[in-house]
């Protein structure tokens, strides 16, 4: 569906108030924009990015590989123009023009920091890697346990529907496990593993006497088409955008699912520069604009706001607002407001090769992988470390571009080359970071982005726990590996720069107390009780999964909340 900014330029400056708006567009801003909207509010969405229509604009995702100018590479500009990107594996020539413009926007950082952003309708939606696993009250009853940051103010059971909830519509594909500290969910039917993965799942089952698991990824592709989508077609090119819907995006499933109530309005290249707070009323009375365009400022009114813009940038519209009131921004009483960054930290792991399976193969391209759930300080398995983490990875055979040294031209190569090479496998480990009050972001006064407005400076690192994780994580790997015959075990740790996961949290956390937290059990901030959090600034603890999940369910349990509580008259 094609967005003209133009008309809804227009549109908007004659008729700009609404029920709710929506501050991003990304998985939580998508979610919160169908939710509102399938409730009977009109809601103006905002973006700060361009327009991106599904399937329109996805105009590499049925490129062979030989169409591609650069054969998939980055050119010398690019590298020189998004160094950022290049820190990774995320520089790649069909999705550049999805990551953020790196000159236009740039940050500071105090101390490394790998910030991936992409500002276009959906946002990350488009990019995310869609493993989507449930938090359990062994994540939820952590701090308070451990006397580690503050108390979630919420438990599973007060999520444990919303999770149903948006599984059901997003498309989950998993496996069930029984698991107490990884839930179950609403899944479509799993992927399958490989004949390697089954083979080191029974071995590593066996060898650990059922205490640790390896099992298909719980991921948001289909298995089974859902609402007009059809189901994976295992191309492996998610991130390109897919023309069939086969995954969960904003474009491909919250997005329509709000236009079809023809109560959204959305409106790109919306930079939102600041939430407009009622000193008397003590709530938010809409925000103010300004078009990256035409640089030009608007207001927009609602009853709500829900801010959606990504954790980092939904705190730099906080630091930005009613700062009359409170210098350090809307939200800032606590004293919390910028701190406990989160993210996940990676970049290491283990990899072998699998012998005894030169006569199997496997047809299409999984866009998936397996799961080790999170075994350390779980149960009786004790830890000099809080918390723990958990394993992706897969299986494979190496393809017809594998190195053969002795044979590099000719009809021998050639005959090589049509056959498939050796088995192998490896994994990478994700661990959580705990919420440390001295990991934080603040605004730069002395740094402006393309628009003359503050960038936001980085000052996080990892610490003495996430150190003595990053140990464990390779040496479990490597072990199960061995008890499961792997072979020519190799291992690594690249070291980790906060952000690199992608998975940033923090910076506006929920909480019991006003005093110690941004926001309440609902995500409204304590000081504007009709402005709601949900995207990962929200996070009071990062767990080891991958998160996205939780904020699709928060924002599903936060606007049936808003809802309720417009009907009441109490927002």
């Amino acid at each position: 569906m094609s967005i003209d900014s133009t008309n809804i330029n227009n549109k908007a400056t004659a008729q700009n108030t609404f029920d709710a708006i929506v501050v991003g567009s990304g998985i939580s801003g998508g979610w919160a924009a169908k939710e509102l909207t399938e409730k009977g509010l009109k809601v103006l969405m905002l973006e700060r990015g361009r327009d991106f229509e599904h399937i329109k604009d996805y105009k590499t995702a049925s490129l062979n590989p030989w169409e591609f100018k650069h054969r998939g590479h980055t050119t010398a500009e690019q590298k020189k123009k998004y160094p950022v990107i290049h820190r990774g594996w995320a520089a790649s020539e069909p999705v550049m023009e999805y990551w953020a413009n790196e000159e236009d926007c740039p940050y500071t950082e105090v101390k490394p920091f790998t910030w991936w952003r992409s500002y276009q309708l959906g946002g990350r939606s488009i990019l995310w890697g869609r493993q989507s696993y449930r938090w359990s009250d062994l994540d939820f009853e952590a701090n308070a346990k451990e006397g580690v940051g503050v108390d979630w103010p919420i438990r599973y059971k007060d999520i444990a529907a919303w999770y149903d909830h948006v599984e059901k519509f997003a498309g989950i594909s998993g496996s069930r496990e029984g698991l107490a500290h990884l839930p179950d969910g609403q899944f479509l039917p799993p992927m399958d593993l490989n004949c390697v993965e089954k083979d080191v799942a029974a071995r590593i089952r066996s060898f650990y006497k059922g205490e640790r698991h390896l099992f298909i990824g719980r991921v948001a592709n289909l298995t089974a088409p859902i609402e007009g989508r059809t189901q994976c077609q295992f191309r492996n090119r998610c991130w390109e955008g897919c023309p069939f819907g086969g995954y969960f995006s904003t474009q491909s499933s919250t997005l329509p699912a709000a236009m079809k109530t023809k109560n959204l309005t959305v409106r790109p290249f919306s930079i939102v520069t600041k939430i407009l707070y009622d000193k008397n009323t003590k709530k938010a009375k809409g925000v103010q604009v300004l078009d990256s365009e035409t640089n030009k400022t608007y207001e927009y009114f609602a009853k709500i706001v829900f801010l959606n813009a990504s954790a980092l940038n939904s705190t730099w519209v906080l630091f930005n607002s009613a700062t009359d009131i409170w210098p350090g921004g809307l939200g800032s009483s606590s004293g919390e407001l910028g701190h406990n960054v989160m993210d996940h930290h990676y970049n290491l792991g283990a990899a072998g090769e699998v012998e005894g399976f030169e006569d199997k193969y496997y047809f299409g391209r999984r866009a998936n992988g397996f799961y080790i759930p999170r075994f350390a300080n779980v149960g009786n398995d004790k830890r000099d470390f809080l918390r723990g983490f958990g394993y992706q990875g897969s299986a494979s055979r190496s393809g017809w571009n594998r190195s053969v040294a002795e044979l590099s031209v000719g009809a021998d190569f050639k005959e090589a080359i049509t056959e498939p090479g050796s088995w192998g496998i490896g994994a990478t480990g994700f661990g959580e970071i705990l919420p440390y009050h001295e990991n934080k972001i603040t605004l730069d006064a002395n740094k402006k982005d393309k628009w003359g407005l503050p960038v936001l400076s980085m000052d996080c690192e990892l610490k003495d726990n996430e150190k003595k994780m990053r140990k464990a994580i390779v040496e479990e790997l490597k072990a199960m590996f061995e008890a499961s015959g792997v072979k020519n075990i190799r291992t690594w740790d690249n070291g980790h720069a906060i952000g690199h996961g992608i998975h940033e949290m923090g910076t506006a956390r929920m909480g019991n107390d006003p005093k110690t937290s941004v926001l309440n059990a609902n995500n409204q901030v304590w000081d504007a009780k009709n402005v709601f959090v949900t995207d990962g600034a929200c996070m009071t603890s990062s767990a080891c999964q991958n998160p996205s999940l939780t904020y699709m369910a928060l924002t599903a349990r936060a606007a049936n909340f808003a809802v309720e509580e417009l009907k009441k008259g109490n927002l």
